[in-house]
């Protein structure tokens, strides 16, 4: 039977001077849930055995008063829940967190806020346990300073859900593999979501917004991004989602818009005979579609819809043939064809080009005037009548003439 352990404490008194709640979890029996009322509780606990900690009202703080980590879990079955995680240390090379959990399972961390941490949660070998409807923000510092919202390392089989990550540093998803990460909230960060020779994971329904990237799966396999939304990637290389070197992906049913660059793809899929899956994605309103580099090939680009971009194709290294893609059924808002017979596929092949006074593309130097007058002539001009024969990037031989719903 689980016995149940309940904190009694007057809501104006605090628990700093003594560590009462350490000494309430190392006097606990495995398997109690320890009731806190609201206070202030000294942190740099440590958890070595199945036990809940869960706050029965609003006002349930665990201070770390600036040293180390907060709460450092070395047990399966431990849960926190409903309480307020503050003022971690800021050392990088211990990563001082909130909350550390290492090689354990079926742990939960739920209803937790978390700020003035340098790491949010640190997940180390931990597997089949679930992280949802934290809020979670790092120290006041600058981005690349902060430590990561959510750090996932070697870590399988988990679900990350409902969880906001405000101006944390990144999420990261790192030799871990089976997690479902689902309908997730992040802004003002670095990566909204970063992978790392990780596979079989689910990305679903979350949505990011002023990141300087919004999703980058590298050295990965076998993923299913689906449903999110992705915008306003902030500079001049903001990036909505970015293929490096993955494999058997499937990204079907994004929205990526108002992003320096919407869909980035970096020698994708990495693995002879393989393919990458990119179905029907709203693509809109970004400076670049989609930005292929370095060799790409047989990635299936159909049924998505590529609208108000300033480009919608982009080939920065002569080698990438985006041309041996099977790119079919896409809507492209420039096509300049017809449909007679009223099928809603273009009469003639939607066909992308790049022109060599496209300046930008090779010198990054004119970008600062992309977008201008000036370059959008230039732009007409070279397809009007070019200097030199225009370099095929591709052709969508069936392109849709309407946006389907």
């Amino acid at each position: 039977m689980i016995k149940v352990l309940v904190i009694f404490l007057l809501s104006l008194f605090t628990f700093l001077e003594a560590n009462i709640l350490q000494n309430a979890i190392d006097t606990a029996p495995e398997g109690s849930i320890l009731k806190l009322p609201a206070g202030v509780y000294k942190g740099s606990i440590t958890i070595n055995k199945p036990l809940s900690i869960i706050g029965i009202e609003e006002g349930v703080v665990i201070d770390g008063e600036g040293n180390g980590t907060v709460i450092t879990i070395n047990s399966s079955y431990v849960t926190i829940k409903n309480v307020r995680i503050t003022n971690s240390g800021d050392k990088h090379h211990t990563l001082d967190a909130a909350i550390k959990i290492s090689d354990a399972k079926q742990c939960e961390i739920s209803h937790c806020k978390i700020d003035d941490c340098l790491f949010g949660i640190d997940m180390q070998m931990v597997k089949k346990s679930i992280v949802s409807y934290n809020y979670i923000t790092s120290k006041a510092l600058d981005l690349g300073l902060r430590g990561d919202g959510l750090r996932l390392w070697y870590s399988n089989d988990n679900l990350i859900k409902k969880n906001s990550l405000i101006k944390s540093r990144d999420m990261v998803v790192w030799y871990s593999h089976g997690n479902e990460i689902v309908e997730n909230y992040g802004e003002y960060g670095r990566y909204s979501l970063h992978f790392m020779y990780a596979g079989k994971n689910i990305v679903k329904d979350n949505h990011y917004k002023f990141n300087s990237v919004g999703i980058f799966f590298m050295y990965s396999k076998d993923t299913i991004a689906t449903g999110n939304v992705i915008k306003s990637s902030l500079g001049a290389t903001g990036m909505g989602i970015g293929l490096k070197d993955v494999s058997n992906f499937t990204l079907k049913d994004n929205t990526i818009l108002y992003n320096a660059q919407g869909l980035y793809i970096d020698r994708s899929p990495f693995e002879p005979d393989t393919h990458n899956w990119i179905i029907g994605n709203k693509i809109l309103y970004n400076a670049v579609a989609l930005h292929f580099h370095s060799l790409s090939e047989n990635n299936i680009i159909k049924d998505n819809v590529i609208l108000g971009n300033i480009e919608d194709i982009v080939n920065n290294s002569r080698g990438s043939k985006t041309n041996e893609n099977e790119i079919v059924g896409n809507y492209w808002d420039n096509y300049e064809g017809f449909d007679k017979n009223g099928d809603n596929i273009g009469d003639t092949p939607h066909k992308v080009y790049q022109y060599a006074d496209q300046l930008w593309v090779y010198n990054p130097d004119v970008k600062f005037f992309y977008g201008s007058p000036v370059i959008s002539l230039l732009n007409f001009l070279a397809k009007l009548a070019p200097f030199s024969k225009p370099l095929f990037l591709l052709e969508d031989e069936e392109p849709k003439v309407k946006m389907e719903g």
